[in-house]
């Protein structure tokens, strides 16, 4: 007989197509009347659209969130929101955007309305990763959970198929890890299996027509689960590698995860059998990490950590900070299987 212990946590979700539209009602249902939107750069011209239609509920837009959550752009976030007397945040982007709202609610404790536009699921999760002096660290806090997350198909459509590629394979990560995970459970694994089989069947389907509807329903839901299954459990040695990598030389966040994504499952997979069975259910009777490798590089994913930034001395930086206060993680970590694990990613090899 198993023993285990499952955390669900708490979150409102509303998923569909058109969804975003019940943005006002879940504004007024929380009670605000004077909510921040936050944005990129990027999507800033869609946030001031969105607040224009919101009218005078949003009191201000900030468009200044940036990759890996860096402290002084929170503080700049912050000092907007206290400058227009915000009692509630709205995120409407990728993981960028929901690390702004989370660094933000942790500080201040507004509550938060997120809609993913990609399908990174750190709105599913109380874990917060920023960067301080080219350092990322992560905290856990259900402070950082939003009140409610509005999935919306609609608002994917016009993500870019490399983006949605990695963003793919970054839940995939999630999901993957979320098996051999410490607090793993027979729920969190259940639904790990179909969300890799769920973004596995969807992406090359995006990748050929990315305004395919059901494909991107798929995915989405596929993001969702894998948000939970990060949410639920403890994460291992994929996520903190790409931490690392991310801290360390700002390598782009989604990317590098399906870069990393096979060799550390290499790694793992002597010492996680239930896992790789699992995955090899949800992709067919493969090899795991070289299925993932494929399946990535196939979608024209960059697989090399040299192509996204990392110089090619940094392997044994990234080794000594990855085995400095590590992860849990199912097999122990060896300074030179890491240091062969990483040389191999950093060039782009099939693991």
């Amino acid at each position: 007989m198993r023993s285990f212990q499952h955390t669900a946590n708490p979150a409102r979700v509303i998923f569909g197509a058109g969804t975003l539209s019940q943005l006002p009602d879940e504004i007024g249902r929380l009670g605000l009347s004077r909510v921040l939107v936050l944005a990129t750069p990027e999507q800033e011209a869609g946030a001031q659209s969105l607040a224009g239609k919101l009218g005078a509920r949003a009191a201000g837009v900030f468009s200044g969130a940036r990759m890996h959550t860096p402290e002084e752009t929170t503080e700049q976030a912050m000092a907007k929101a206290a400058e227009i007397r915000a009692d509630g945040l709205v995120a409407v982007g990728g993981g960028s955007t929901t690390g702004l709202a989370k660094a933000i609610a942790l500080r201040t404790n507004l509550p938060q309305i997120v809609a993913p536009t990609t399908y990174a699921g750190s709105e599913m999760t109380p874990i917060l990763g920023e960067t301080r002096a080219g350092k990322k660290t992560t905290l856990t806090s259900p402070k950082v959970l939003p009140e409610v997350v509005i999935y919306d198909v609609e608002l994917t459509l016009s993500l870019p198929v490399a983006i949605s590629v990695a963003s793919g394979m970054n839940a995939i990560a999630h999901a993957v890890e979320a098996l051999y995970a410490r607090e793993t459970n027979p729920i969190v694994s259940m639904m790990a299996e179909e969300a890799i089989a769920a973004m596995a069947r969807s992406l090359p389907t995006i990748a050929k027509d990315p305004k395919e509807m059901e494909a991107r329903g798929e995915a989405l839901y596929a993001a969702w689960l894998a948000g939970v299954c990060l949410g639920s459990v403890g994460m291992a040695l994929h996520h903190k590698l790409c931490h690392t990598l991310g801290g360390l030389f700002g390598l782009p966040h989604a990317e590098t995860h399906a870069a990393v994504l096979p060799h550390a499952l290499a790694y793992n997979a002597p010492a996680a059998p239930e896992a790789i069975a699992r995955i090899n259910r949800a992709l067919g009777p493969r090899n795991a990490p070289s299925a993932l490798f494929e399946l990535a590089k196939s979608l024209a994913a960059k697989m090399a950590l040299r192509d996204l930034g990392m110089p090619d001395d940094g392997v044994d930086r990234t080794v000594e900070l990855a085995l400095t206060n590590p992860y849990w993680n199912p097999r122990p970590l060896e300074r030179e299987p890491l240091r062969t694990m990483l040389q191999n990613a950093l060039e782009g090899r099939s693991p």
